[in-house]
Formats: C-alpha cells, sequence, structure tokens
C-alpha cells in the first residue's frame, strides 16, 4: 500500500501553494496533477471537467499521453469516468480494463493502467467533473486512499466553480455554469428577466484547508453540541409551533443530527486536512448528490432536512451574517425554498423582476402578493435554490411556469422579443382604460380589481378599473408580527378608500384559518382544514375579532358608501347572524355620535355548494352576491388545488361548473340582487366570455387581466354567445367542457382571448 498516502494534510498544503502560484490556469492545473499523483504514488493522476454540452473533457494528466488533454472527450455517461460522473459516487478497482463499462481511448496511451480509482468533483450535489488515478500493478485501494482523493477533489471543485478554468481547451465552461431550464407552475403572469438573488443565500466556505486539525475537530464538536441543543429545545416547544407535522419535520432533523454515520463522515473529513466547515460542506454535497438521483419522492423530501441541518451547522461554525442580504441588484430575480408575504414585502418590489419558488401554489399568501404587485413567479420548482448562484442570469416564464438558468444568447434573445411584445400589447391595452367595456351588441360589463394592499389601488387609474370588487383584508394581519389594532386596522381602510377616489371599495371581511394562518395565532389541528374552521366561522365564533374590524370599517368610510361581504358562508343563517353583529355595531357608534356609511351593503360570498341550494333566500336577503369561484370549484369538485395529483381534475367550463354558475345568475338576477364573480377565472378571457353568455354582468380580477378582459368584451356579441351556450349545453354531458367549442367561436369572430 502506498505509504504517502498518510499525509493527505500535506498534499492540501502543497494544493494550496499551488493555487496561490501567479500562473496560467492551465499552468497550474498540470502542477496540482503532478502533485496528486506523487502524494498517492500513482503513475497516472487526471482531471476530466463536465463542461456545458455534458461532454467530459480531460483538461490536465500526469501520466497519460499529454497530447490527449482537451482532446480527449467522453458522453457524461460513457466509460468509467462517465460511470462515476452520472453516479457521483467513488469507483475503485483493481483490474478497470475487465470493467464492463470501461472505454478504451488510444490517443491516451492508458492501456498499461489497471487499478483504477475515481471521485466526482461536486458541489452543492453537483458533478462538475471526475478526478481519477491509476496504477499499473493489480491492486485494491483503501477506504483511507478514496477519503483522502475525495478531499482532494473538494478543493479541485471550488477551483472549477469559481470559474478559473473557463476559457482553457475548447472555450468550455463547467458544469456548473451551463443552461438549466426547469418547469413549475405558473403563479403570477408576466416575464421577468434578471439576476438570481438568492433569499437564504447559501453559506460560503471560504477557508478549505485547516492550519490546525485538532482545533477544527473541536470546533466541529461543539457546533455539533450547539445545533443538536437548539434543534432539542424546538421539538421540547412542538406544542406550540404548530402542528404534528411540524413536530415530525423537527424529529426528522434532530434524527439527522444525531446519526453517527453523518458525523464520523464529517469528522473523517476534517482529519484528512478540511476545516470544520469544509468538512460540512464536502459531506453535504455527497449527500445531496445521492439524493437527488433518488427516484423515491420521500428520499429526495428528505433532502431538506439535511439541507436545513448542513446550514445550521455552518451557521453555527461560521457565525451570524454570514449570509446577509446584499443590496439587490437593479433587474433582482429572487430565489427562495419557500417565503412567507411579510419576507416578500421586506423587499423594494421596484427592483424585483420576479420569484422563483420550490414551495408555493397559486394560491399561495405570496403568489396573491406576487400577482398584486404585478411581479412575474413561478412556483414549485424542484430543487431551485441549487439550480443557480447569486448574479447567475435567469429568466421567469410566469406564462409557461418555467425558469432558464444561465440562458444562451438564442433564449436570452427569444425571451426579450417576447418582453418588448407584451409591453406593445399592455400599451394597446392602456390605450382602452378610458373606453366602457361595451359589448357589440350593447352590453355594459363591470371590471372590478382584485386587491390586498394599498399598492393595488393605484391599479385603478392606470386600468380603468371601475372600482375594487374584493379586498382582501387578510393580508394586513398575515404579514403584521401581532394582531392590528383597531387603530391600525382603521387607519388602514381610511386609506384604502381615500385611494379608491370615490370608487366603489367591497370588502371581504377576516378570511382566515385553512391554509391561512396568522404568524402570532395558534394553529389548530384540523384533518381537512379547507373545510374546517375558517372565514366567517371563526367570526362568529370569535365576534370580538369579527366587531373590531366591522367596527373600523364603519368609523373609517367616514359617512361615505360602504359594501362588506362575508367570506365562506354556509347557510341563510349564518348571513343573517353576521348581518346583527352589523346592526349592533352600527347601533353603537350611531350613539357616540359618529357618522354611518351611507349606504351601508352587505353581502354574501357564494363558495359553499350548501348555498347553491338557498340561493333563492340569500339573494333575498344580501344586498349583493359575490361568487368565489376557486373555494366553489375547489369544494364542487373535491379537488384541492394545493395539490397537484388533482388539481387539474375538472374544467371550470364543463357541464357541471356551468350549470352551477347559471343557477346563481339567473337566481340572482331574478332577484334583482347584483352579483359579481371574483375568482381567478373572472380574469381569464375565454372563461369570462362564458361568464358573460351565462349572465353575469360583473367581473372582479387582477389588474393585469383587466386590459385582455375588456379587449373580449369590446370584441364580444353577448346575445350571440348566450345562444351558443345555451343551445350547447341542452346537449352536453357530464364530462364534457365548452372550451374547444367557445375557443374556436372566438377565432372565427375575431375575439381576443
Amino acid at each position: 500500500m502506498p505509504a504517502a498516502l498518510g499525509g493527505p494534510r500535506l498534499l492540501l498544503r502543497r494544493l494550496r501553494e499551488a493555487m496561490a502560484e501567479p500562473v496560467s490556469p492551465q499552468a497550474r492545473l498540470d502542477r496540482i496533477v503532478v502533485l496528486i499523483a506523487a502524494n498517492v504514488v500513482a503513475e497516472v493522476c487526471s482531471v476530466y471537467v463536465l463542461r456545458d454540452d455534458n461532454i467530459l473533457e480531460l483538461f490536465a494528466t500526469e501520466g497519460l499521453n499529454r497530447e490527449a488533454v482537451h482532446l480527449t472527450r467522453l458522453r457524461a455517461d460513457e466509460g468509467l469516468v462517465g460511470l462515476i460522473a452520472s453516479t457521483a459516487e467513488p469507483l475503485a478497482l483493481s483490474d478497470a480494463q475487465k470493467h464492463p463499462a470501461f472505454s478504451y481511448r488510444p490517443e491516451t496511451g492508458e492501456e498499461v493502467y489497471h487499478a483504477f480509482l475515481g471521485v466526482p468533483l461536486l458541489r452543492a450535489g453537483h458533478t462538475l467533473g471526475v478526478l481519477t488515478v491509476q496504477n499499473k500493478t493489480y491492486r485494491v485501494y483503501s477506504e483511507e486512499e478514496i477519503e483522502a482523493l475525495q478531499t482532494t477533489a473538494m478543493v479541485l471543485s471550488e477551483m472549477i466553480a469559481s470559474g478559473e478554468l473557463d476559457g482553457l481547451g475548447s472555450q468550455a465552461s463547467a458544469a456548473s455554469r451551463r443552461p438549466v431550464m426547469a418547469r413549475g407552475v405558473a403563479l403570477s403572469d408576466g416575464i421577468g428577466l434578471g439576476h438570481v438573488v438568492l433569499h437564504e443565500p447559501r453559506l460560503v466556505v471560504k477557508t478549505l484547508i485547516a492550519e490546525n486539525v485538532d482545533r477544527e475537530v473541536q470546533r466541529l464538536d461543539s457546533a455539533i453540541g450547539s445545533v443538536r441543543s437548539a434543534i432539542d429545545a424546538l421539538v421540547e416547544r412542538g406544542d406550540r409551533i404548530g402542528t404534528a407535522e411540524s413536530r415530525e419535520v423537527l424529529e426528522t432533523v434532530r434524527m439527522f443530527a444525531h446519526d453517527q454515520g453523518w458525523l464520523r463522515r464529517m469528522r473523517e473529513a476534517v482529519a484528512s486536512g478540511l476545516t470544520a466547515e469544509a468538512a460540512v460542506e464536502r459531506v453535504q454535497s455527497d449527500n445531496r448528490a445521492r439524493m437527488l438521483r433518488q427516484s423515491d419522492p420521500y428520499l429526495r423530501e428528505r433532502l431538506h432536512d439535511l439541507d436545513d441541518l448542513a446550514n445550521r451547522l455552518l451557521r453555527a461554525l461560521i457565525g451570524p451574517g454570514a449570509a446577509g442580504h446584499a443590496a439587490l441588484p437593479e433587474n433582482a430575480i429572487l430565489v427562495a425554498r419557500t417565503m412567507g408575504p411579510a419576507a416578500l414585502l421586506d423587499y423594494d418590489s421596484g427592483t424585483l423582476r420576479g420569484i422563483v419558488l420550490e414551495e408555493g401554489g397559486p394560491t399561495s399568501h405570496v403568489a396573491i402578493v406576487a400577482r398584486a404587485l404585478g411581479i412575474p413567479a413561478v412556483g414549485e420548482v424542484e430543487n431551485a435554490t441549487a439550480l443557480c448562484e447569486s448574479g447567475d442570469a435567469i429568466i421567469v416564464d410566469g406564462v409557461a411556469g418555467e425558469i432558464h438558468v444561465r440562458p444562451g444568447p438564442e433564449i436570452e434573445s427569444s425571451y426579450a422579443e417576447m418582453v418588448r411584445l407584451r409591453a406593445r400589447r399592455q400599451e394597446q391595452y392602456r390605450a382602452l382604460r378610458d373606453v366602457a367595456a361595451v359589448t357589440r351588441d350593447g352590453m355594459k360589463v363591470g371590471l372590478h380589481l382584485n386587491a390586498g394592499l394599498l399598492i393595488d389601488f393605484s391599479h385603478l387609474e392606470e386600468t380603468g378599473a371601475e372600482g375594487v370588487g374584493l379586498f382582501r383584508t387578510e393580508l394586513q394581519f398575515m404579514v403584521a408580527q401581532r394582531m392590528p389594532s383597531a387603530a391600525e386596522q382603521q387607519a388602514l381602510y381610511r386609506q384604502a378608500f381615500a385611494a379608491s377616489g370615490g370608487r366603489p371599495v367591497t370588502v371581504r371581511t377576516l378570511d382566515i384559518g385553512g391554509d391561512k394562518i396568522l404568524p402570532y395565532m395558534a394553529k389548530l389541528e384540523e384533518e381537512n382544514p379547507a373545510l374546517g374552521w375558517r372565514a366567517i366561522r371563526i367570526g362568529l365564533d370569535r365576534p370580538a375579532l369579527l366587531r373590531m374590524q366591522l367596527r373600523a370599517l364603519l368609523k373609517a368610510a367616514e359617512g361615505r358608501p360602504l359594501k362588506i361581504m362575508f367570506p365562506m358562508v354556509a347557510t341563510v343563517h349564518e348571513f343573517t347572524q353576521a348581518r346583527e353583529i352589523v346592526e349592533r355595531e352600527k347601533a353603537h357608534l350611531a350613539r357616540h355620535g359618529y357618522p354611518l356609511p351611507h349606504p351601508c351593503e352587505l353581502g354574501a360570498m357564494v363558495e359553499v355548494p350548501s348555498l347553491l341550494f338557498q340561493i333563492d333566500e340569500i339573494a333575498r336577503e344580501a344586498d349583493f352576491l359575490s361568487v368565489g369561484s376557486n373555494d366553489l370549484m375547489q369544494f364542487l369538485f373535491a379537488v384541492d388545488r394545493e395539490n397537484r395529483r388533482v388539481a387539474d381534475r375538472f374544467d371550470p367550463l364543463s357541464v357541471a361548473a356551468l350549470r352551477a354558475f347559471r343557477l346563481i345568475a339567473e337566481r340572482a338576477n331574478a332577484a334583482d340582487c347584483p352579483v359579481t364573480v371574483c375568482g381567478e377565472i373572472g380574469g381569464r378571457p375565454l372563461d369570462a366570455m362564458a361568464l358573460i353568455g351565462l349572465g353575469f354582468r360583473n367581473l372582479s380580477m387582477s389588474p393585469a387581466a383587466i386590459g385582455p378582459v375588456k379587449a373580449m368584451v369590446l370584441g364580444l356579441d353577448a346575445g350571440e354567445v348566450a345562444r351558443l351556450i345555451e343551445a350547447e349545453m341542452a346537449s352536453m354531458h357530464d364530462g364534457q367542457t365548452l372550451r374547444p367549442l367557445l375557443t374556436a367561436y372566438a377565432h372565427d369572430n375575431g375575439v381576443p382571448i
């Protein structure tokens, strides 16, 4: 067994000296392979780099034919080197030529070598290349030798990732810099071009090679103890942090923190000459590489737990503030694993051009805020934070639900042209701002905004919307660190009414519960929170909360007209109970001399299917109705919108959905009760066309949807569409959808959709 392998620390010190020499990158790499070969007593040492075209190229060698450098190339799955790159696992063979994956390249002159050891060059779990050593003898490499070569590989990986080798040989760049396209789910419409800003930046390990190994072992053990104590404390507070699921997550993290195999690998990495933080980084990179290649979704999900644990350990070692937020570049694209609305609002929205999330669906709170701010966003992008680094060029396609990291010039040019086209289209929509939304046959359609933040009210003027059809008051509660006081609520509502410029504002009372959990309120454990204690149910069971909000609204109106609607009303009795609370608050304010809003209209949201069977009664009791199509469709089809397996199992233009919408429109119109659709369906031109055909004359939507929907309305013959839908629905059976028919009608009649 080679004696020199007992000194990996000496090799690391010599590598550090070689890295500091003022020579060209190629000369430095040539010097490094010589040092490694001498240290491990091998006749051959070679470095292969994974290029941006997924080809492994020989970048340096000691022992093989030097003329083969930059000429020998392998596919990422070809030969022993390709096998190591694709599996991200070390490979040690006593006779490499007998292995079925062996691929002989005559230009290298490697036919005389038998023993082979190769390790992947990894960074953040991604393969950048392969480091190999070879011997003429038939020999077995020990675990210590493999560990030493892996430690050396980490140093080389940082050299490659830094871009130091770019421009060598075939002008190939490292695999970590090659373009990546990933798919997710569109959260907020639009296209953003910019540069990556990591919401929680990866902690950068700057010092790789240890000066004092014993001290590094002590630092590692101390950090492990600190992290274990912190996790133990979190688990002990489990009953107060939320759900049983969150406790299970912490229990899993604690299990990993006490895993002896994980700790042993880090200590071995330190013993080989790495600093404590470099050892953590190296072991976690190995873990990421293995788990990213797992097909079992459960194992892949555990990667987040390991990442969280490794980051905790790195923060303990590097210290607080190591990953603080840097100043945002001019065109910032925020990339995060997950993010709440408050965290998003902490950033300067004027410099944000897009958002990318690993978690978070279209109805998540951060998605709602992104749409309110008009920022393109894509969610559910697997391992998004590992695909890019701060400063990388990135494109967020909030239309198709895609991201392009480090895009090539053709992709970038194509999207730049797409942005210009969208800008021209927006100019055309802006030209329609002052044009009334009237169909070709003279039917007026009211177009209103959905709002949740004060900034949304600025879109009233620029879009020409008639008012705010849905003001989500819960966003104020969700972004606060404590329950907003009555005075704070009143101040917000007063500002909102003033910003409306006299246009009508329909205020929805607090819609919390389900997936909308306030950070300062204990979460109730429920089997099915979407069907549980939420919205008006909380308000009626905790009337003090509802009364405080109603009083703030009534006082903020200061005698102006006020429209209040209650969410998730399941029975007429719930609505009358809520109305009685309003009347008591009005009487209280009148006794104390406050001016009362006039008129004060009260409405109900139609989003629980039970209300469809009380539609005549609720239309008589309420001053107006508002269809919450998002929840109505979810409940009607028993589909969890956050569950991607079932989220697409229904179509709002199917026969069941259309019959429900038609019933609401017919009964409300018959009772002379104004009705508005304020869910996502109203902001999609084709779906909005169907709603108009069914008899709806008021739609509320995001600011970006006003222009496209108005253009559709101006090109539409409402009566003709109504007759088409009526005739078709008479012969439709369950499962059919009008979408193809209405699409064809729009194209044939020049209706922009």
